[in-house]
């Protein structure tokens, strides 16, 4: 997509939309990409993707116990990231740096290290009196950060807060990811754009951040909200 940054480009909607697990046609998407069957069923749309401190993975529970041991049962990540102020989140070690992109991060750095994703989990709830677990999406996409926050220092102040129960998994590692976006013109003013109520989208593109590819006069499209959209592109 970074080649047709600068292009006119126009995203035609076909009104179809295909589960991304069983490829049935559905009216509806549910949390990206599910029909409802696969929403209620699937593992990779359990309760514990957005919370995983509800992950039972390590007990040998889960809607797949097997798909659970080799996604949740597996090294954790805990992070600090700067998208437009600090938040805490949680990925497997497999998605570093790929998380961090794709909440728009501008800089992150390990905060915890754990051997499954719900201890992972109880260390970002621990942190969450402290700092938020959310991204400002419109600020992060007018590129409004915070440039007197120090990553380095927040870490050290915050490990200083840890649990004693977790202490054993703060991270050593202090080395600081930046990430650079391809954004030519970043908006003053953000206008969300769905495919649930245009069909059809044009104009031209002018950067890509996150989730979020960011046309002119301010209009942002969260692609990764429409999967398994059926989408025409015309450059």
């Amino acid at each position: 997509m970074n080649e047709l940054i600068g292009k006119e480009l126009k995203f035609s909607y076909e009104g179809r939309i295909n589960c991304i697990i069983c490829g049935t046609k559905t009216k509806k998407s549910f949390a990206q990409g599910f029909c409802y069957r696969h929403f209620m069923s699937a593992p990779e749309a359990s309760p514990c993707i957005i919370r995983p401190e509800l992950c039972e993975g390590h007990l040998g529970n889960g809607r797949d116990v097997e798909w659970e041991q080799d996604h949740h049962v597996q090294p954790h990540i805990v992070y600090l990231a700067l998208t437009n102020g600090m938040k805490v989140g949680v990925t497997r070690e497999q998605q570093v740096p790929t998380r961090w992109i794709d909440q728009g991060a501008w800089k992150a750095v390990k905060f915890a290290e754990t051997p499954n994703r719900y201890l992972a989990g109880m260390i970002e709830v621990s942190m969450k009196d402290h700092l938020s677990d959310k991204t400002n999406w419109q600020r992060m996409l007018k590129n409004q950060m915070n440039m007197e926050l120090d990553i380095l220092e927040e870490k050290s102040r915050l490990l200083d807060l840890l649990p004693a129960d977790y202490a054993d998994y703060q991270s050593s590692n202090d080395e600081v990811t930046e990430i650079h976006y391809p954004v030519e013109a970043y908006p003053e003013k953000v206008k969300s754009l769905s495919f649930d109520k245009m069909p059809e989208i044009e104009g031209t593109l002018v950067g890509i951040r996150g989730q979020y590819l960011i046309f002119d006069a301010g209009r942002v499209l969260n692609i990764r909200k429409h999967t398994g959209y059926w989408i025409d592109l015309e450059v």
